[in-house]
């Protein structure tokens, strides 16, 4: 299976050219595009039924949107054609399919069991066992007060330290699982490079109970190594040099690095290179996370994200929720030409779901070349957006509901409350429910007056699941971890890669001893040239 797909993302063939694409194509201009979603109901009663999916604890309901049972089969026949089967099993079998990288790709192998088999032999894969262990260990003794602060003192507060993947997956969790967090601790994160969260979190933490957890696998990266290099100051200044060895922990393999900045051998926990940043959540990037919540709460999750990767895997592809869901993403995004999508949870628990899924999705599929190094012939990934429940609607559902453009949604939906109160969850359900019927049905009647009318046929996905717990939550990531890597072997890009990224913090490097006044800009863009004269001007 693994050589079937390697061969295929060598193929000069692009998805465009493929008989599947080409009668998508075509039925999108003969039919899909006159079709209104109030017709597709009509013609079908039991289309609610027909059109909806159960996966583990989650229910997709794609019957607002604008496919038939004949769009279906080719969205799928396309994705066969695509070989898509071929490379979900090379992920899961250890094979180099982040190609740019020569990597493997096996986040999924953070939660897999032994008897899930996957890449037995891939190096590291025997070891995911041991660390997740030793995580256990440590957070076990910050809990029991075993593993305690310089001077004794219990920890209170996590202060995790990093950006991207290692700052987002944690802060996303952590908010998301709220009433799971011991009562003695407090999650916080640093992640910005100009400070600015840094200073406000020291002024009113306790230096002698508060935990740095540094995220960074070379323990390099320029915004991580800033901040904790700033953290470390502020704790020697009140705590003393002594100090580092009892307060910060690393996730990091670079050993020499961790050595000169204090990091204690049994304090360090390692991940691989074949885990990426915005899929690193499972690894040891989420410690600060464990710390918080504890051992069982982030195996459930896990366990969660081990469900719905047996689901993908061994799933037929018109019954597989992952692939539906990036079908349906290609459908929009290829043929009816949308520009983006917006995610709205409707659990403010979830408010930072959306922002996770803009660097999941924008930094794995923000690509323009092919794994074959050729040019792609049609758009890739959609800019992605949104924000929580009723509070996106006083915000920008004004232009979902009579804007101009044609926005995708995935409403995303818990019936029980997350600790509140029911009462008020049921109208965030109303709310919910509501919005995805005003947007698909609209209103208009004779003599309304045209600034009143909602032109409404606006498709969207409702995710509908019992409660937000780790497992649920876990379910969630890897779902939609799932359709990116989809989207992306429709269109033969890395989805695994992030060269995009490299470039502007090259060129910031190279500027940051000018903006410090130690250097003489030696660029040849005129506008930097101008903006660093007022920025020296303006310096204090």
């Amino acid at each position: 299976m693994a050589r079937s797909y390697t061969s295929r993302k060598l193929s000069s063939r692009y998805p465009t050219d493929l008989e599947a694409w080409k009668k998508l194509g075509a039925h999108y201009r003969e039919t899909m595009r006159r079709r209104t979603l109030a017709e597709l109901f009509s013609r079908d009663p039991k289309r609610a039924e027909r059109f909806s999916l159960s996966a583990c604890d989650l229910t997709l309901d794609y019957s607002k949107n604008h496919i038939s049972a004949k769009t279906r089969k080719l969205l799928t026949s396309l994705a066969k054609q695509c070989a898509v089967p071929a490379a979900v099993e090379a992920m899961f079998s250890g094979a180099p399919i982040n190609a740019t990288e020569g990597r493997s790709v096996l986040h999924v192998a953070l939660r897999a069991a032994p008897a899930d088999g996957v890449a037995p032999q891939t190096p590291g894969v025997s070891e995911v066992g041991e660390t997740l262990d030793a995580i256990g260990a440590f957070v076990d003794g910050v809990h029991s007060g075993t593993i305690c602060g310089h001077g004794g003192e219990r920890f209170t507060d996590v202060v995790n330290i990093g950006i991207g993947g290692s700052d987002l997956g944690p802060v996303m969790a952590s908010r998301a699982l709220r009433p799971y967090w011991k009562k003695s601790m407090r999650f916080h994160s640093v992640s910005n490079i100009d400070g600015t969260q840094l200073a406000d979190l020291t002024a009113e933490l306790d230096p002698a109970r508060t935990l740095f957890v540094v995220c960074s696998k070379t323990f390099t990266t320029l915004e991580t190594m800033t901040n904790a290099a700033a953290a470390r100051e502020w704790l020697v200044g009140k705590l003393g040099a002594a100090a580092v060895e009892s307060h910060f922990v690393a996730a990091s393999t670079n050993h020499e690095a961790m050595n000169e900045f204090g990091i204690r051998p049994d304090y360090r926990f390692g991940f691989w290179d074949w885990v990426g940043g915005r899929y690193s959540l499972w690894s040891a990037v989420g410690l600060s996370l464990a710390l918080v919540v504890g051992m069982d709460a982030f195996r459930r999750l896990l366990a969660g994200g081990r469900g719905m990767d047996r689901h993908f895997r061994n799933a037929p592809l018109d019954e597989n929720m992952p692939v539906l869901l990036a079908m349906i993403g290609i459908w929009y995004n290829n043929f009816f030409g949308a520009e983006t999508q917006a995610i709205l949870p409707y659990d403010n628990r979830l408010d930072r779901f959306p922002a996770y899924l803009q660097q999941l999705q924008m930094e794995s599929s923000g690509k323009s070349v092919r794994m074959d190094g050729k040019r792609v012939r049609c758009h890739t990934g959609m800019a992605i957006w949104g924000e929580a429940g009723n509070n996106a609607q006083h915000s920008f559902y004004q232009l979902l509901h009579q804007g101009t453009r044609s926005i995708p949604v995935d409403f995303i939906l818990p019936v029980k409350s997350s600790g509140a109160s029911q009462a008020q969850q049921d109208l965030a359900i109303a709310n919910c429910l509501g919005q995805a019927e005003a947007l698909m049905d609209g209103f208009d009647e004779e003599g309304l007056a045209p600034y009143r009318v909602h032109r409404g046929n606006q498709p969207s996905n409702l995710i509908l699941f019992d409660e937000l717990c780790p497992e649920t939550l876990g379910q969630l990531i890897a779902l939609y971890e799932h359709k990116v890597f989809v989207e992306g072997v429709v269109w033969g890009i890395d989805s695994f890669d992030q060269w995009g990224v490299e470039l502007g913090k090259k060129t910031a490097s190279a500027l940051s001893g000018v903006v410090a006044g130690g250097r003489r800009y030696g660029g040849g863009n005129p506008s930097t040239r101008s903006l660093l004269e007022r920025v020296r001007k303006l310096r204090p």
